[in-house]
């Protein structure tokens, strides 16, 4: 006999989870943990895509007006010129915060970078290379000037490096003339800097500077697309072979 004379029923359960019912709370937090998670990774790739755009934008006005200091021709690299003197150097001056703007924020050797003097963004060598013969006669038009571009709108300017490259300054142009293969891109550029385990996860995506000044983000499978199209995705339109 309980208090009050009311019996209690020796047979009833506390109020309580079941295992069931525990496993399946266990789940659903788990679930959604990871989904904030992955949303918190998606949002941080993002903003420093668009960081990264925004040197990348810094980078092209500087470009241009280095190019409008000497009579229309662009910055050599450090294929024909001393590591002083290469083009990110040559900008120095029309980038306001030259240590943060030659930096991807997404590089995971920036911190090697700034100290050996590099930059995480590469020039499309078919602009900045001149062509000519092991004598160094020229063998093709040289297009390291605005006026000898034919389309700014669709030519590549600049890129992010693939990790792959080291921290010096003299790793501070493409290749891309030997781009025939999805490999020879991986290994100049990073294609899935954003959004990707590493520079060449084909998950992630990139950004590209154009000789007009526009950024545009393409996702690595996108650029493997072309690539394997027999499309050099770094190549001017309007140049002959």
């Amino acid at each position: 006999m309980s208090f009050l004379g009311v019996r209690r029923n020796t047979n009833e359960r506390a109020p309580g989870f079941t295992l069931v019912e525990l496993l399946v709370v266990i789940v659903i937090v788990a679930v959604l943990a990871t989904v904030a998670i992955y949303g918190v990774r998606g949002a941080l790739a993002k903003s420093k895509q668009a960081a990264c755009a925004s040197n990348l934008r810094s980078i092209g006005i500087g470009l241009h007006l280095y190019a409008g200091d000497h009579n229309g021709v662009f910055p050599e690299t450090t294929h024909s010129t001393d590591l002083q003197t290469a083009w990110i150097y040559a900008l120095e001056d029309h980038l306001n915060i030259f240590d943060k703007t030659r930096i991807c924020p997404a590089d995971p050797k920036a911190a090697q970078r700034l100290a050996g003097k590099g930059t995480s963004y590469i020039l499309n060598s078919f602009l900045f290379l001149p062509p000519v013969d092991p004598f160094g006669e020229p063998t093709g038009p040289a297009l390291n000037r605005l006026s000898a571009i034919p389309d700014h709108t669709n030519t590549p300017m600049a890129f992010i490096c693939s990790d792959r490259y080291g921290p010096g300054p003299g790793n501070d142009h493409t290749h891309s003339e030997q781009w025939n293969s999805w490999s020879a891109v991986k290994a100049d550029i990073a294609v899935g800097r954003f959004g990707g385990k590493a520079s060449d996860d084909e998950t992630g995506s990139t950004n590209i500077l154009y000789v007009d000044g526009s950024i545009r983000g393409f996702r690595a499978s996108e650029l493997k697309r072309k690539t394997a199209a027999g499309i050099n995705i770094a190549k001017p339109p309007g140049v002959a072979p």
